[in-house]
């Protein structure tokens, strides 16, 4: 491993200015995907904390709105966001008696709502679009991850490209094939390419993981989504007078 690190470093300082400007900017490079999977990671584990806890107070409640009366949400997290988007969708198409009811917790088997088909529809519409906002959300910030995995070794490519170049056209200057004259100028080149690949390898292992995360989170906020509008129609379409 220090054989491989001094064969790196002294690589990187008898290569050419284009060759050590490739690999400042690919440590660079490193250094913000790096920020960029750990500020998302501990975005993840917040995310699936708060989905935990919502899911588990939403499920105690005994009706769709009964969370939303009693805690008033405030959308801190992703699920709370899909639920008081929806819920107020859903209160603006209820009637004021109904909404009285509601705010004063009262029931009523015969004052329950009764919203139209078209009407469930634009409450899961309501839903869809919150849903996908959220998903949106969940995904921000893995680009800059993406990016920097797919642009490492194709810059590493391009300093090894142009370093072999450089190379050959110094051995065409001197008229001399000797091995012992291009193999320093080869290896030098070579550096650009083995720091990419460095960067690449480890950045893709942890996108793919925080893929399959943000997949499960995705999953989990759909059948969320799912669940709530059906309860919806369950409860208040074709009742009341």
């Amino acid at each position: 491993m220090i054989l491989f690190a001094n064969s790196l470093i002294d690589g990187f300082v008898k290569s050419n200015g284009i060759g050590q400007g490739i690999v400042a900017i690919q440590l660079v490079g490193s250094i913000v995907m790096v920020a960029a999977i750990i500020g998302k990671w501990m975005e993840l584990v917040r995310i699936k904390r708060d989905m935990r806890r919502f899911q588990h107070d939403f499920s105690t409640g005994q009706d769709v709105l009964e969370y939303y009366m009693n805690r008033r949400p405030s959308g801190a997290s992703g699920l709370e966001r899909i639920y008081k988007e929806t819920s107020e969708r859903l209160l603006k198409l209820l009637s004021p008696n109904v909404r009285t009811l509601l705010a004063g917790k009262e029931t009523d088997g015969d004052g329950a709502a009764a919203l139209t088909g078209r009407e469930i529809e634009l409450v899961r519409g309501t839903c869809e679009h919150a849903l996908d906002e959220e998903e949106l959300n969940v995904e921000h910030g893995t680009g800059v991850i993406a990016t920097v995995v797919a642009l490492s070794p194709m810059l590493g490519l391009l300093g090894t490209v142009w370093g072999v170049l450089d190379a050959f056209a110094e051995m065409g200057s001197a008229g001399s094939a000797n091995l012992a004259t291009i193999a320093p100028s080869i290896s030098s080149a070579l550096v650009t390419t083995v720091v990419g690949l460095l960067i690449a390898i480890p950045g893709v292992v942890a996108f793919n993981r925080m893929n399959a995360d943000i997949r499960n989170i995705s999953s989990d906020m759909e059948g969320f989504a799912d669940e709530l509008i059906g309860r919806v129609a369950c409860e208040f379409q074709g009742k009341g007078a």
